[in-house]
């Protein structure tokens, strides 16, 4: 039986401190307040009997017990998240055809869960799923070739056509580990090659946009097509580019080669939607729509959060 004061919310509150070593931190990961962050860190050290940082420095550090504990911790709310996303039901059993398309973002992570809680609910169901870039899956929504379409959003109504927003997705600065200097990733740009995504992806037209916008005028050298390419050759410290959180997180095999930094110029966001045909209005989209939220949160923000603090506020679920 675990000890009295042992709670979800104290072990959450844990792994943000970890992470950040910054009650103020933890409480922006959280959306606690700062009072409330350091409450349920003494009741899970009393709970436990021990402490778990050292409450002398800064920023905070786990004593040996808490590097211990964190390990634990840390799989059993992996196992507890995983476990909420997939317990979602929905009820689909009553569709004979379902056709979804997937940005390819999410290929790793979240579409082969999606897939799974999918194909638990179609019954009797035919079933299509295709992943691809934002602006195909945009233009077979379009075309009506598809019934669900999860994309970035290009700000774009179309006709039959209903969009529920999902997430809120700003744009980071990637960048070669231990190149910016004084946190001040400004002074790379005019040394280092800017890395463009392929001009023709919904990304590369808008980070462009952008760039014009802020009178922003990089040497037009590199053009890459494939987004884990792109971060590779920021990890090999070829240059830096623009991307997402969810881009970035998409990358793990190289977050020990590259640093991620708030954009050193006006800040911007892309949303990532779902799109569905008006003749699905109802139940069906919503339901997919409320299933790729808790997915997007629990795989992708909240990891996300952890690494990258900063970010709370911005890169945030938002609303049907």
């Amino acid at each position: 039986m675990l000890s009295k004061g042992v709670t979800l919310r104290g072990l959450e509150v844990f792994e943000a401190l970890a992470a950040t070593g910054s009650v103020a931190q933890a409480a922006a990961v959280t959306g606690l307040s700062q009072p409330a962050v350091s409450q349920q860190l003494r009741n899970l050290e009393t709970a436990l009997a021990t402490d778990l940082v050292d409450h002398g420095k800064r920023p905070m550090r786990l004593t040996p017990a808490g590097t211990s504990f964190l390990a634990r911790a840390e799989a059993a709310l992996s196992q507890l998240r995983l476990a909420q996303s997939e317990l979602t039901v929905m009820d689909l059993a009553h569709l004979s055809a379902l056709s979804i398309g997937v940005i390819d973002d999410f290929e790793n992570d979240l579409t082969p869960r999606l897939v799974t809680i999918l194909a638990d609910s179609l019954t009797r169901c035919k079933f299509t799923l295709a992943t691809a870039p934002s602006h195909e899956i945009l233009q077979a929504i379009a075309d009506k070739s598809l019934h669900i379409a999860i994309s970035a959003s290009d700000g774009t109504m179309r006709d039959g056509v209903l969009e529920y927003p999902l997430a809120r997705d700003p744009f980071i600065l990637v960048a070669p580990r231990g190149v910016v200097r004084n946190n001040d990733p400004m002074a790379i740009l005019p040394d280092l090659p800017f890395l463009r995504y392929e001009r023709d992806q919904l990304i590369s037209r808008q980070i462009e946009a952008h760039l014009a916008r802020q009178k922003l005028n990089f040497a037009d050298r590199f053009e890459i097509g494939s987004h884990l390419a792109l971060m590779a050759m920021v990890a090999r410290r070829i240059g830096w580019a623009v991307t997402t959180p969810l881009g970035y997180m998409r990358a793990g095999r190289f977050h020990d080669q590259v640093d991620a930094f708030p954009l050193p110029f006006k800040p911007f966001s892309r949303t990532i939607s779902l799109y569905a045909s008006a003749d699905w209005a109802g139940e069906v989209p919503t339901d997919v729509a409320n299933t790729m939220r808790r997915l997007i949160k629990t795989h992708m923000m909240d990891p996300a959060l952890t690494q990258l603090p900063w970010l709370a506020g911005e890169l945030r679920l938002l609303d049907a």
